[in-house]
């Protein structure tokens, strides 16, 4: 339509973030990487699972950080 308002623009439009699918990133990451990234509170992983993981990153990181007790 002649003479309507126009979407305003911006030079920083380039830098606005798109959002991200996550589990996307995640599975791109193993297929082109062997890179794994797993949260350990993963629904789809059982006990067993969630154990050798943790096993895992204590033995490759050390063990996690203690959280602070909060004071509120």
């Amino acid at each position: 339509m002649i003479g309507a308002p126009r979407e305003p623009r911006s030079s920083l439009a380039r830098v606005i973030p798109v959002r991200m699918d996550v589990e996307q990133e995640k599975r791109k990451g193993w297929q082109n990487h062997g890179i794994l990234v797993v949260a350990t509170n993963d629904p789809r992983l059982g006990w067993p699972e969630r154990e050798m993981i943790n096993h895992l990153a204590k033995k490759l990181f050390g063990q996690k950080a203690a959280k602070e007790a909060s004071h509120g």
